[in-house]
């Protein structure tokens, strides 16, 4: 008996979900390492690490 069209799409749905989650999941243990690696080469230190970047600095035009 074939499966029907639906369950098939259903299935691919489900995997692709999956797929973000795991994905997710890896991102963010990565983003704990770096951050766990971050301050342990940093203690003992007064400022917290900041594992995110800063947005770029642009110069402002110098106004005539």
């Amino acid at each position: 008996m074939p499966v029907p069209k639906q369950r098939v799409v259903e299935d691919e749905i489900e995997e692709e979900e999956k797929s973000k989650r795991d994905s997710d999941e890896a991102r963010k243990r990565t983003l704990e390492r770096s951050l766990e690696q971050g301050l342990e080469d940093t203690f003992p230190a007064s400022d917290p690490v900041n594992v995110t970047q800063p947005a770029p600095w642009h110069r402002e035009k110098k106004r005539k």
